[in-house]
């Protein structure tokens, strides 16, 4: 019992339930694991008593971090202070990137009242509720002022896409008012004493009457994040499998922006969703998956166009780039031609040694002010990414097995490291400078070709437990923990991903800075935000080092604060978010995302009507606010699914646990009751047996529900067959290595791919291509 005590106060679950009628019990071990793993020692019974103790009688006036949503009433943590108490909030200062922060705002004093029944609700043009008494609020500066009329009834302020972003997004949709109960429709129920400061990250003081002083990270968030603009429809690539003429040897950021203008300018998508271009861990071989990476803080610059680099043409040894040009030549000739899967490895040596070259090119005074400029913004934290680079050079990929004086990033040994690698250093700098301003140029390209969103980035679960990341944020880590999945009825031994958590102690006692530093990095080049596994907002599954996935248990997030950190940077950049909802969800999760504006992911072949019949979910019925799909990355292809490929291939694997005509029977029946639905509905004029009329249905199908996006999976225009990850393989399968292939299997090309019949006859049916001028001397007569 005290055991299970001490775990809930700390957010570690003691039992769960994989299904409504079933609850299985954590072993004590892994519990006792996983509050070690947080600082708490519960070893034995003694010290379960003694950490019990400590935690029960520990009395805080506030939490760590306290978070206000615009328009709603208080949290208990301030509605509950004692009458009289003093609350002091201090602005955070405003930003101008680039430059020392300004002046911040004077501090806003106000003076907590005893609680107050919930206002009337009032008629449209009545008058709000009186302005609070003299000495009840002091101080307030021009940002922080109270509304017109008081500060008893608060309205969430317009949602205000950043400068220069104004007509990628509309405005989010004002939230209804809501009363303390939470019944919309009434104004809030917040106090007359309460001054709603702006919104932004701010440290909030408090004095009680009796003298107990507290001091907290207030979190002020809108109420909601922005919305797409109306219904749009948009690829979803893996950019490492987009070779172009122009690529070494994989997709780089040169084919993301091209097809960003070409599918904005010619078919009317209104975004480009890519795969995480999060920096990898170096390696022989570097591990292909973009889910397990280094750092999520940076962007890999094996995703540059190097010959869009500036400096590229000033470029002195120009043999020595030619020569590295014909390598990359040959590369993309394998992978195209040859049958060779995507190395990433042999990519990065060679525009490694083209970038050794171009940063010799010394930069002119306005791209010199530019690079100064990131390396201020960027901080301490870029420093530390590229320093873990430089130090990875030398010493491995792994910072466990440096030099001891080498595996703490504050240590004098570190310094002086960091003093004898200063060039290395300085090129690591270099390239995230050039990757982000590539990552720019896509985002700016998808604006100009008048896109509704532009490009959708990928947020991963976690980070390599060797990576840049967690050497250089050691503290925010569960050090001996990996998440996972628990056992469910599609894999018995559940999942272990191999990805240290974040502490969610630490993260609230820091105020949530390592992420919203992440966020704000994703967010930066951004017109929209996935986020893999958003249940993780909520609660993870964590695994101890050493245990299988079944001896795991979920630990709890603080999911106010990380939903507020989300909207607020969100809000700051401007930019939608879509979560990947996916899999076991917990009651109420998918709710209180959509309460914030967070979109969800609606894959067709799931989406059944699991409360009643178990048939295919009409389209009408579908929820409005995801982004709806016919496949993912881990799923197989469209024509995979409907001709049964897949189950083939996972046969020939020896990935079945029944046999192949079992499971051959199942896919069919599955399939055959989808393609009668879409007979029903008449998507399917040309009957059966049609397989790219059968792909043209299921698109038409989703167009036909209420999403608010749609997404086609690029390599589903040119009927690849092949998954680009499957799940459960390792080296069995080339996961995160293939090119997008045809029906036949052949390796095409952007170019090819653009051009592809198959491809507009597909993207006709979601939306009709507008008439284009060909270039001179491409125009019939």
């Amino acid at each position: 019992m005290g055991l299970s005590r001490l775990a809930a106060l700390h957010g570690v679950a003691t039992s769960y339930s994989p299904s409504p009628d079933v609850t299985v019990s954590v072993p004590d071990d892994t519990v006792i694991a996983v509050l070690a793993a947080l600082g708490v020692d519960a070893g034995t019974p003694a010290d379960v008593r003694k950490c019990l103790v400590a935690a029960e009688s520990r009395s805080r006036l506030l939490p760590p971090t306290v978070v206000v949503w615009a328009g709603e009433p208080l949290p208990p943590a301030l509605s509950g202070l004692p009458p009289g108490s003093t609350v002091t909030v201090e602005p955070e200062p405003p930003e101008t990137p680039g430059r020392p922060a300004g002046r911040p705002p004077a501090p806003l004093s106000m003076r907590a009242r005893a609680a107050a029944p919930a206002p009337p609700v009032s008629s449209p043009g009545a008058s709000a509720a009186p302005v609070p008494a003299p000495g009840d609020a002091v101080g307030a500066s021009a940002p922080l002022a109270m509304p017109p009329g008081g500060a008893a009834t608060v309205s969430a302020p317009p949602v205000t896409p950043p400068a220069g972003a104004a007509t990628a997004f509309a405005p989010a949709s004002a939230p209804h008012p809501q009363r303390a109960d939470g019944e919309p429709g009434a104004p809030a129920a917040v106090p007359a004493w309460w001054i709603p400061p702006a919104p932004g990250v701010h440290r909030v003081h408090v004095r009680t009457p009796d003298h107990r002083r507290a001091t907290a990270t207030l979190v002020v968030a809108p109420a909601r994040l922005p919305q797409p603009p109306g219904r749009s429809h948009g690829f979803l690539v893996q950019l490492y499998s987009l070779l172009s003429a122009r690529s070494w040897g994989m997709g780089d950021l040169g084919d993301l922006a091209d097809l960003a203008a070409w599918s904005g300018r010619t078919i009317g998508s209104g975004f480009v969703q890519v795969n995480p271009l999060h920096a990898a861990v170096p390696g022989h071989p570097t591990d292909p998956s973009p889910y397990r990476p280094s750092s999520r803080r940076f962007p890999d610059p094996v995703h540059l166009r190097i010959e869009s680099i500036p400096e590229y043409g000033h470029v002195r040894d120009r043999a020595a780039l030619d020569d590295l040009r014909q390598d990359a030549a040959a590369l993309s000739e394998a992978v195209l031609n040859k049958g060779a899967l995507i190395d990433r490895d042999a990519v990065w040596e060679l525009k490694r040694q083209a970038l050794e070259l171009v940063v010799e090119v010394p930069l002119t005074p306005g791209r010199r002010a530019a690079y100064c400029d990131f390396l201020a913004e960027q901080g301490q934290a870029l420093e530390d990414h590229a320093l873990w680079c430089a130090l990875a050079e030398v010493h491995g990929p792994d910072w466990h097995a440096w030099p001891e004086a080498l595996r703490d990033p504050r240590s004098p040994g570190t310094a002086r490291a960091r003093t004898e690698l200063l060039d290395r250093v300085d090129f690591h700098c270099r390239l995230a400078w050039l990757t982000a301003t590539q990552l720019a140029a896509a985002q700016r390209a998808a604006e100009d070709a008048r896109m509704s969103v532009g490009i959708v980035h990928d947020l991963a679960v976690g980070v390599h437990p060797a990576g840049a990341d967690t050497w250089a944020q050691q503290e925010a880590f569960a050090h001996g923990m990996s998440v996972g999945a628990p056992p469910d009825a599609f894999n018995a031994r559940g999942q272990d991903w191999g990805l240290p958590p974040w502490r969610p102690d630490v993260l609230a006692a820091t105020g949530y800075a390592a992420y919203r530093g992440l966020l704000r990095g994703l967010l930066a080049h951004a017109g929209a935000l996935r986020i893999d596994h958003v249940m993780g907002l909520f609660r993870l599954w964590w695994v101890p080092e050493g245990r299988p996935p079944t001896d795991g248990t979920y630990v709890a997030q603080d999911a106010e604060a990380m939903l507020a950190v989300l909207v607020l940077e969100a809000h700051r950049a401007g930019t939608v978010v879509v979560g990947e909802d996916l899999g076991t969800v917990e009651p109420g999760v998918r709710e209180a995302l959509a309460r914030r504006g967070v979109l969800g992911t609606s894959v067709l072949w799931f989406e059944r009507d699991w409360d009643g019949d178990g048939r295919p979910l009409a389209p009408e019925k579908w929820r409005r606010d995801c982004l709806a799909t016919a496949t993912t990355h881990d799923l197989p292809s469209t024509a995979a699914r409907l001709t049964g490929d897949h189950v083939t291939l996972r046969h020939r694997l020896g990935l079945l646990t029944r046999s192949l005509e079992e499971e051959l029977t199942e896919d069919a029946t599955d399939t055959a009751e989808w393609l009668a639905l879409l007979a029903r509905l008449r998507m399917l004029p040309e009957g059966d047996g049609d397989e790219e009329a059968a792909v043209r249905a299921v698109h038409r199908f989703l167009l036909r529900t209420p999403a608010r996006m749609t997404g086609v999976w690029l390599p589903d225009t040119v009927g690849d067959r092949r998954p680009q990850n499957l799940p459960g393989t390792w080296d069995q399968y080339p996961n995160w290595r293939l090119p997008i292939a045809d029906a036949e299997g052949h390796p095409v090309t952007l170019e090819e791919i653009t051009a592809s019949p198959r491809l507009h006859a597909l993207m006709d049916v979601l939306r009709p291509r507008k008439p284009h001028t060909a270039p001179p001397g491409e125009r019939r007569p």
